[in-house]
């Protein structure tokens, strides 16, 4: 079992309050096409949120933002006639693409409503399932070390506003999943902005330490101290929902709740297994607030003295998408929300911190990260990056789209850098 300290600092979800070479694999200065749009439901025209971009036969990809909105950056090198659209619930979509830019689609996808005949699995209950997949994780994961490329993206929200905004391509070295650790796994900052408030009423400054880590230890498959570790199942209650499609495949939804009572927090949310392979496909999962001084001693580090820090909700998703009839990690996403308020004043302020990753390329790896150069779980992202105005920042290198909102924002901070 788990002691305490090991569980606060593997969920890499410290906020710390404060006053005041190994190359990319995409090539920056190579020739591509772009292709751009967005997906939408098609019976109620609503822009869809973290839907699946990727090009069938490689390991580009990337996601849509909350607006549905994606923009995906192609090499002209890479022999590709069409990409893949697959989204939760919905019938994958293959849209064909010629050898220029293609921009303004607008791509609507079908729910996918005709389920597969149920793969009956007698005298199975779901925590039978779920260990179950964990046993077959060495079969169904990549059994090689992997070098990815990937966009990492974190934010803080003042209220409503954003008072920091940090980007970076980060270079990902994850061992095998053979060995189910992330001890020998690295990330490193290949080149990254940010922007700051310079608002006198903003030098209260929130940090997320080791942010891009995130892609680490937030792969539930490989780190199983967060989740899936056998001897912490006890601790939960499974119940089996109502099944979905993923990718065009049939899953298993599996919800979980503590029922057990521990001296840290628990989680509670959502299991997607494929029914076939009996992987993990996808995880929706929240910290459990039912006693907040354990969730504050999840996710704060530090705070300035007579700070009053209130936590609203911690969440998490984490995806994962087949190729060549493996499954790797694709995309993960986090929030956490909180409340602070000096003991002398009478009104406090909600905060929002968010931080996303997306694999956008990937190849079998030959060498590590030297341990110098990766990021440390101690250090904050925008610490590490400088300031931005360069429009063409990202050259070649996939992102993901930022919304219309963030936009705005972006446009707002680099005012009053000037």
């Amino acid at each position: 079992m788990r002691t305490y300290s090991k569980q606060t600092v593997l969920f890499l979800m410290a906020l710390m309050f404060i006053c005041g070479n190994i190359p990319a694999l995409a090539q920056e200065e190579s020739d591509f096409i772009t292709v751009s749009g967005v997906v939408k439901d098609q019976k109620n025209k609503k822009g869809l949120e973290y839907v699946n971009i990727s090009v069938p036969g490689s390991n580009l990809g990337t996601v849509t933002n909350t607006d549905g909105e994606f923009s995906i950056k192609i090499p002209q090198t890479l022999p590709v006639d069409r990409i893949k659209i697959s989204h939760i619930g919905y019938l994958n979509t293959l849209i064909s693409i010629k050898d220029k830019d293609i921009s303004n689609l607008t791509i609507s996808l079908s729910p996918n409503t005709n389920l597969l005949e149920e793969i009956i699995i007698r005298a199975r209950d779901p925590r039978f399932i779920v260990e179950e997949a964990i046993r077959k994780i060495p079969m169904n994961y990549s059994p090689k070390n992997n070098l990815f490329t990937g966009f990492y993206r974190e934010t803080a929200q003042k209220g409503r506003r954003y008072i920091n905004i940090t980007e970076a391509i980060i270079d990902i070295y994850k061992t095998n999943y053979q060995e189910l650790t992330v001890e020998k796994d690295r990330v490193q900052i290949y080149k990254g902005r940010k922007l700051l408030s310079q608002k006198a009423n903003d030098t209260l400054v929130v940090k997320l330490l080791g942010g891009p880590n995130l892609s680490l230890y937030v792969d539930i498959v490989k780190n199983p101290d967060i989740l899936l570790e056998k001897e912490s199942l006890s601790n939960y209650s499974f119940r089996l929902e109502e099944s979905v499609m993923l990718d065009n495949r049939p899953h298993y939804v599996i919800r979980f709740i503590p029922q057990a009572v521990l001296p840290w927090a628990l989680y509670e949310g959502k299991l997607y297994i494929d029914k076939e392979k009996l992987c993990f496909s996808r995880a929706e999962f929240n910290l459990n607030m039912d006693d907040r001084n354990k969730a504050t001693q999840a996710i704060l580090k530090k705070k300035p003295f007579g700070l009053r820090f209130r936590p609203l909700e911690v969440s998490y998703l984490v995806t994962y998408k087949e190729r060549d009839g493996l499954t790797y990690l694709s995309y993960i996403r986090n929030e956490v929300k909180f409340r602070c308020d000096w003991k002398r004043k009478l009104f406090g302020t909600n905060y929002t911190i968010h931080s996303e990753m997306v694999i956008t390329d990937g190849k079998e790896a030959d060498s590590t990260i030297p341990y110098k150069m990766s990021f440390k779980n101690n250090q904050s992202l925008s610490d590490k990056v400088v300031d931005f105005l360069d429009e063409d920042f990202w050259g070649a290198y996939n992102i993901i789209e930022p919304t219309e909102s963030l936009e705005s924002a972006f446009n707002k901070l680099k005012k009053q850098q000037k």
